[in-house]
């Protein structure tokens, strides 16, 4: 595993202190660190998926519209976020690894360094009212 940069390890320890959910990927869009409310979310725990890279994060949760049609990748507010440099937001269903159907909004902003770099982006989300 390869040093991540300040950013990220400083955004991955706040967010592990934070009893919002939080997802944080690397400047290519690679899943590095959910916290523990995320992982009530999304049905496992960080530890148990581990890093994945954003082809992988964004279809393993299924994220869909209300009517089920599938959410394409660059659709989603990180994906968006990343791929674009600024904060995006929307919601969406997602399927829970224990098997749950859940109606998150995502709101994501990217993590931009003074020099003008990009090293990743965050996502904060919660649960809507079904």
């Amino acid at each position: 595993m390869s040093q991540k940069p300040i950013e990220l390890i400083l955004m991955r320890q706040l967010a592990d202190s934070l009893a919002m959910p939080i997802f944080l990927v690397d400047h290519e869009g690679t899943l590095v660190f959910y916290n523990e409310p995320a992982e009530r979310l999304l049905g496992r725990r960080f530890d148990e998926t581990g890093e994945m890279p954003v082809g992988e994060w964004a279809t393993v949760w299924q994220p869909a519209d209300a009517d089920g049609t599938p959410r394409p990748v660059e659709q989603l507010p990180l994906a968006i976020t990343v791929a674009e440099r600024r904060p995006a937001r929307g919601d969406f269903w997602i399927h829970a690894l224990d098997g749950t159907p859940r109606h998150i909004e995502v709101t994501a902003l990217p993590l931009i360094r003074v020099t003008d770099e990009l090293v990743g982006a965050v996502a904060v989300f919660w649960e809507l009212p079904s």
